[in-house]
């Protein structure tokens, strides 16, 4: 009786659990885990964990410890890749006696929509106070190089021997270089003039840039939605915010072996962009076949001088952000090695 109403609890519970060994194979998995990896039980049980994840956001081994340790954990921010497709979870391992052995009680739950808006709106929060904290940087040290530039120009023509003068271009050239950083780091601050146009245009002009930086290194495929309408925006800045995440993806796939971008639009009714619900929007999706963004990077990638490429300046996406923005856009990234798509939604 006591066997049969586990069971029947287990069977009807809408967590997903599953029962692992020692080694992470799955003895036992409910409904619940069935609809959650798309497989029957049949399919799941005897199969490793690793071959029913394409790519996990937490370190799998980690999943074992609660059978040295005795105690229950938790990670309420993990990311399992399914199908191609990935599930934000809430999991919680347990060590738990069955038939003479123990084994890790593997529950999943699904974050639900309102946490994942909710860490959408903080992080971007916190991208926004970090934009400020930059901007306001760059304002304090655009000032003084002003003066310094000034004063070094002056000292120039105030030089008797023209020999020297190689010391004061040098402090002039340095403070321009200095200047043109701060520009790039705030940023064009306000919006220029918007008309209703065709995004396959810009995209289209995007495709030729790429293809004539890399030629053949990398193939460019298209997916267009012939339905999308014509878009109110800047060509200019949409243009701009877009060639920097294609032209990231192509230089990194520039030395990969079949390295493919692709590019796809679609409409998206009712569409939540920083809390507020658009009854139309157009969705751009960049995806690549890369290497992957780095764990530790992706919550901070639109930051300023943050790059996960090497001799990259880290400023290409935070334009890119602050672009898209103006335009009362988004733009989200999922990543893990073999595919990474930057997620563009504009407001139609």
């Amino acid at each position: 009786m006591k066997d049969d109403l586990n069971s029947t609890i287990l069977n009807n519970v809408v967590t997903a659990m599953l029962m692992l060994n020692e080694s992470l194979e799955v003895r036992y998995a409910n409904p619940a885990a069935e609809q959650l990896f798309s497989q029957s039980a049949k399919r799941i049980v005897d199969q490793p964990l690793s071959n029913l994840i394409q790519h996990a956001s937490m370190d799998l081994a980690l999943l074992s410890q609660p059978l040295q340790s005795g105690q229950s954990i938790t990670d309420s921010d993990v990311t399992f890749v399914v199908d191609g497709k990935p599930l934000m979870l809430e999991v919680t391992v347990s060590p738990v006696s069955w038939e003479s052995e123990v084994l890790l009680l593997v529950e999943m739950r699904k974050i639900d929509q309102q946490r994942r808006l909710s860490q959408e709106l903080n992080q971007h929060a916190q991208q926004q106070a970090a934009k400020l904290l930059v901007r306001g940087l760059a304002h304090e040290i655009k000032n003084p190089l002003g003066g310094l530039r000034g004063a070094a120009q002056l000292l120039q023509r105030m030089l008797p021997d023209q020999s020297l003068t190689e010391y004061t271009q040098i402090i002039i050239e340095q403070a321009d270089r200095l200047r043109g950083l701060v520009d790039r780091l705030l940023g064009p601050q306000r919006p220029g003039i918007r008309k209703q146009e065709n995004l396959h245009l810009v995209l289209e002009k995007i495709r030729q840039l790429i293809e004539l930086e890399l030629g053949n290194q990398v193939m460019i495929e298209r997916d267009y939605d012939p339905s999308l309408p014509d878009i109110m925006m800047d060509t200019d800045q949409i243009e701009q915010a877009l060639l920097n995440i294609v032209s990231n993806a192509g230089q990194i796939l520039s030395n990969q072996p079949n390295g493919k971008i692709t590019i796809r639009t679609r409409t998206v009714h009712q569409a939540n962009i920083h809390g507020h619900t658009h009854k139309l929007a157009a969705r751009i999706e960049v995806i690549d076949n890369g290497p992957g963004i780095p764990t530790d990077l992706q919550d901070t990638l639109f930051y300023p001088m943050v790059s996960g490429r090497e001799g990259g300046t880290g400023l290409g996406l935070s334009i890119s952000q602050n672009l898209i923005d103006q335009h009362k856009g988004k733009i989200d990234v999922e990543s893990w090695p073999g595919r990474t798509t930057f997620t563009i939604y504009l407001p139609i």
